[in-house]
């Protein structure tokens, strides 16, 4: 079977790109049966597209979306070919823009940071016109005699009605938000509208200003040779994932650059997926610039990093204040690469004062990681080994080790086995489906939990991703819906049964001592007030087979907020399969820290609910 597997690879007039190795082939014994376990690595930038038979086009070229493969449109594949071929997408000559296009006010500036950065450098003695031309902003090309701006030179330093015409899919948009919540709510916004140049050098210089405001931005100063310094590694970080954000853009496609402040995190977005793998980007060492004309004039005044370090660089800056490790990480449709910047404490001083006064001295001698381990338990309630992955760098083995500890020491519960186990702190009371909603009659536990393959393990974790994806928002892409829908909520429950029916709110929601929020369940319970307000929240869906996915996550998290909902309750309100609303949306906002599920301990049981999660962190406060 696996040289069946490899032969077909290996032919071109059946796949396009074999991207197997050996080692990526295994076969595991499981329950004295042998199972062939194939890891699939990503395809690079130059292998892209992988497709099926001669052409790439007609839906035979196929990409990953979650738990399945969807074939991709023409579109998606001509972007594949594109970023395949162009190794810079900035040096494109554009044929009828000219010097006047140029916002000379902003070269001058550049000028000036030039100077300050590299006193004395032979671009300084070239006038305005000499200067964008040495910077590659205009060039000539050598084989047909054209000459003229590149789209560098008119994104980075043109002006907005040029740029329009070049690139109408450009925009770029800084938002700081009040609150530490996915509205879309600001106080402060910068987006082109005539009155400043829109181009991204000035972009850059307003917007790391914003992110950097000692008001907002409480760092410690460091200290270098004894002087007081107070551009501290965290600034580093910000400049880089600020120039990392515009020099990767792909400003052809549908999203918008967008940069939001918040309260509680930074967060980036750039049109256009990573161009190397995210786990190698994190590691550091290689660099495939999207705009390596844009990136070297940043690097001309020492803003961006060389040779694949600017990623690494971010990381440790943002270790340096011990705060939560960086989420980085892209979304399929439309394409966009995401970084999220979190200035949370990883081990707050009051969590450790209760811990250390639970513990005793035990807490105090325990190495960091398992301090860290602890610590983030109090705070999130349930962790599980890829949670702990996603905000460290110890290795895998270590972090089995520290949980490992933990539970010898009678310091942890768990729930589970392997990989796949959560724990939490002794006696924490983690709620279960039975508590709060008793047994269905008739039910066994086959009928009550999808036992699927692909779902076995916590899907409440995965370490691509953390933070708030909902932060990002106004793309639009197109999302086909399920004509079935229907869903029987009206299931007999015995047990606990005096729960679903004596205590309950206003509303009709459930009240269960287990849960911190109240639930719903049963959406003939509620009052017919609160039913047809939820049902006008989730008239978009309801009423649309077609639904671009930032819309029903909106809706999804507008339903979810202060309340939990079970998946069959969401599934009737949006008139979507619930199988549908988990694979496509429910594990993502989970995976993503958007959503928090009711009973963390069985992710795939089908009495599963959902709350945004901060709406429930405002009712642990």
């Amino acid at each position: 079977m696996i040289t069946d597997l490899f032969n077909t690879l290996n032919n071109p007039s059946k796949v396009s790109a074999n991207l197997l190795q050996d080692s990526d082939v295994e076969v595991l014994d499981v329950a004295g049966q042998s199972i062939i376990k194939i890891s699939v690595p990503q395809a690079s930038r130059k292998q892209k597209p992988v497709y099926l038979g001669s052409t790439p086009f007609n839906r035979n070229t196929f990409r990953r979306l979650h738990e399945g493969d969807r074939a991709c449109d023409d579109e998606t594949v001509k972007r594949m070919l594109a970023e395949q071929v162009e190794d810079d997408r900035d040096s494109k000559l554009l044929t009828g823009f000219g010097w006047s296009d140029i916002d000379k006010q902003s070269l001058s500036v550049y000028r000036q940071m030039l100077k300050d950065a590299k006193p004395g450098h032979p671009f300084l003695d070239q006038d305005d016109f000499g200067l964008l031309k040495k910077l590659h902003g205009w060039r000539k090309d050598r084989q047909t005699g054209e000459e003229g701006l590149t789209l560098a030179g008119l994104l980075m330093f043109g002006t907005w009605d040029a740029i329009q015409e070049a690139a109408p899919h450009y925009f770029v948009d800084y938002q700081e938000r009040p609150e530490a919540k996915t509205e879309l709510r600001w106080v402060d916004r910068l987006v082109p509208d005539g009155t400043w140049s829109g181009n991204l050098f000035d972009f850059y210089r307003i917007v790391y200003r914003k992110l950097t405001n000692p008001d907002t931005l409480k760092v410690p100063f460091r200290l270098k040779s004894g002087q007081r310094r107070d551009d501290t590694p965290i600034h580093e970080a910000i400049r880089e994932a600020l120039v990392n954000t515009l020099v990767h853009a792909d400003f052809s496609g549908r999203v918008s650059v967008l940069v939001v402040k918040r309260p509680d995190m930074l967060g980036f977005r750039n049109p256009g997926d990573m161009r190397i793998p995210l786990d190698r980007a994190v590691k550091g060492g290689e660099s495939d610039c999207r705009n390596r004309i844009m990136h070297q004039m940043f690097l001309m005044i020492g803003l961006g990093e060389r040779a694949g370090s600017g990623i690494p660089k971010i990381f440790s800056g943002w270790n340096w204040r011990h705060w939560r490790r960086p989420a980085l990480y892209e979304i399929d449709e439309p394409p966009q690469t995401l970084l999220e910047l979190r200035m949370l404490e990883l081990m707050p001083e009051e969590i450790q004062q209760q811990l250390a006064d639970r513990f005793g001295e035990s807490y105090r001698t325990l190495p960091r990681l398992e301090r860290l381990i602890l610590a983030t338990a109090a705070t999130e309630q349930v962790v599980s080994h890829s949670r702990i992955s996603e905000i460290t760098t110890d290795h895998s083995h270590d972090i089995t080790l520290a949980l490992q500890s933990l539970v010898k020491q009678s310091m942890f519960e768990t729930n589970g086995r392997g990989r796949g186990a959560v724990y939490h702190l002794p006696g924490a009371g983690i709620p279960t489906p039975e508590q709060v909603f008793g047994v269905p009659i008739g039910a066994d536990q086959n009928e009550i939990v999808d036992i699927s393959a692909s779902d076995i393990s916590y899907s409440g974790d995965k370490a691509a991703y953390s933070g708030d994806k909902q932060i990002y928002s106004g793309d639009k892409q197109p999302y086909s819906g399920d004509k079935s829908f229907a869903v029987d909520n009206s299931v007999a429950y015995s047990g606990d049964s005096e729960l679903a029916t004596d205590h309950r709110d206003e509303f009709g929601r459930l009240i269960s001592p287990a849960l911190q929020a109240p639930a719903i369940h049963d959406l003939e319970n509620l009052s017919p007030d609160f039913y047809a307000r939820l049902k006008s929240v989730a008239e978009p869906s309801a009423t649309s087979k077609r639904l671009d996915p930032e819309t029903m996550r909106t809706i999804i998290l507008q339903l979810c907020d202060g309340q939990y909902v079970t998946r069959s309750c969401l599934a009737e309100l949006l008139k979507r399969t619930a199988d549908t609303l988990r694979h496509q949306y429910l594990s993502t906002m989970i995976d993503d820290k958007s959503l928090t599920l009711a009973f963390p301990q069985t992710p795939n049981d089908k009495r599963q609910a959902y709350i945004t999660t901060s709406s429930l962190q405002e009712v642990q406060r």
